[in-house]
């Protein structure tokens, strides 16, 4: 570890999707510190405002005014409300935070939660998620018994830099190699003090200065990239339209959808025949109702039709030959926060003979990204597609609706992949072997040379 560097990272809509006031309230009324009549008087309507808006005085004023309430609490019976709300905060984590912090952590940086939720009441929660250190509010307590005043800084606004000043001075941390995240205008001068500050769910004024200062501006509700409409990201606009009767021109055979796992982290592995493989894996998609991320070849996601949608839905481009691994973090971050990814092991489509081998050839990425993720792999069989979008053709046969041709898709059983990082070749010839049954017989024939010109791209012949 660079004990020299850290992140610091605000824990109300920033690392949480909201307030972790009110699960914290429902702990304290639970350990019996306080009733549900001493709760504030229209606090569920203030803490709304507060995940909608962010922080305003009048709300942080009272936060503070919060302390003289304790007075007289037992410092135990309020670490135990600590130890009660961690696990239900946890599950406010934004899905994508996680894999961020963890992408800092293997860079060697000290994960820091810096919040002015009072220390006592977070630390479990500090534990929980393996932060290193904690900057944070300090109730006031003597003999084991809160007195209902703050010990040294409010942590907040510049109070918060006070105190992160303070705590690098004593850990030897240097704040110009340093992150901070946050999500509040008032957090501008610990963002300003750091050498790299990031803008997360930004309230209205924040990302004004974001803006300004070109700092970047992070959502780790969604992948970086995917627009959100009211909450919403595309796949769910996209979805009521990404159906078989969208596409006349071709008629799909879909089964085994059910074996796709109802929630969690799940790799979907498909063999690779046409660009219209993006619309049968769309439908697909469209069935099981979860957004998935596609991890494709840029040449597939800038493609017409098929690459705007590719691209809406979490498109992650794959530049062949560039040997940079960030196309595989992207993805396992995505897996991080529970999402679905798409992979297609054969990394391009076949060309010739091999367009009609049985025995696939592929790349081992869904192998290496199953290891990094610890997430199941599902095959996927298909096959038709390139009856509808041949390579030879620059655009499908958007036309032939007469006698549309099949489209079959075939879901096999969730599988793991033992050996995905010390043996990728291995675990990638027991993904394939699984995708190859699962292809129809037909991919047994022999082809024509008519077949195997349309498995070339416009202009190329076989042998060029």
């Amino acid at each position: 570890m660079d004990t020299t560097r850290a992140v610091f990272v605000d824990l109300d809509r920033t690392l949480l999707t909201g307030a972790s006031g009110p699960v914290l309230s429902e702990a304290m009324v639970a350990e019996g510190l306080m009733s549900s009549r001493m709760r504030m008087p229209g606090d569920r309507l203030a803490y709304a405002a507060y995940d909608r808006l962010g922080e305003t005085l009048p709300f942080m004023a009272l936060v503070r005014l919060a302390a003289s309430f304790t007075r007289g609490w037992p410092l135990d019976a309020f670490r135990r409300a600590g130890e009660r709300a961690a696990p239900v905060l946890a599950r406010m984590i934004q899905p994508y935070a996680m894999g961020v912090l963890e992408e800092h952590r293997a860079e060697g940086a000290r994960l820091v939660l810096a919040t002015t939720t009072p220390a006592d009441l977070i630390w479990p929660l500090v534990e929980l998620l393996g932060f290193d250190d904690l900057v944070a509010t300090r109730y006031a307590r003597s003999d084991g018994v809160l007195t209902g005043g703050i010990e040294g800084d409010f942590v907040w606004s510049s109070g918060k830099l006070r105190a992160v000043r303070s705590f690098c001075g004593a850990e030897g941390i240097d704040l110009a190699r340093s992150h901070a995240y946050s999500d509040s205008v008032f957090d501008l001068p610990l963002m300003n003090a750091v050498g790299f500050p990031h803008a997360v769910n930004p309230d209205p004024r924040l990302r004004v200065f974001a803006a300004l200062r070109r700092w970047p501006v992070e959502h780790w509700n969604h992948p970086e990239g995917v627009p959100t409409v009211a909450g919403l990201e595309p796949y769910h606009l996209l979805r009521p339209l990404v159906r078989p009767a969208a596409f006349p021109y071709a008629r799909f055979n879909v089964t085994g959808e059910k074996n796709i796992p109802a929630t969690g982290a799940v790799i979907l592995a498909a063999n690779h025949r046409s660009y219209f493989d993006v619309a049968a894996l769309g439908v697909l998609a469209a069935r099981i109702g979860r957004p998935v991320r596609f991890l494709a070849k840029r040449e597939m996601l800038d493609a017409v039709i098929i690459g705007p949608i590719a691209r809406a839905l979490g498109g992650i481009p794959v530049d062949r030959g560039s040997g940079s691994d960030r196309p595989l973090r992207e993805a396992a971050r995505a897996l991080g926060a529970g999402e679905v990814v798409v992979i297609l092991p054969q990394g391009t489509i076949p060309r010739g003979e091999e367009f009609f081998d049985p025995r696939l050839k592929g790349r081992t990425g869904a192998a290496r990204l199953a290891a990094m993720s610890g997430a199941p792999v599902v095959p996927i069989g298909i096959w038709g597609t390139e009856k509808v979008w041949p390579r030879s053709a620059r655009v499908p046969a958007v036309c032939n609706i007469t006698h549309p041709p099949e489209v079959v898709v075939r879901v096999g059983m969730p599988m793991a992949l033992p050996g995905g990082s010390s043996d990728p070749r291995a675990a990638t010839r027991r993904l394939l072997d699984a995708i190859e049954r699962l292809v129809p017989a037909e991919a047994l024939r022999d082809p024509s040379a008519e077949d195997l010109a349309r498995t070339y791209p416009p202009g190329h012949r076989p042998g060029s």
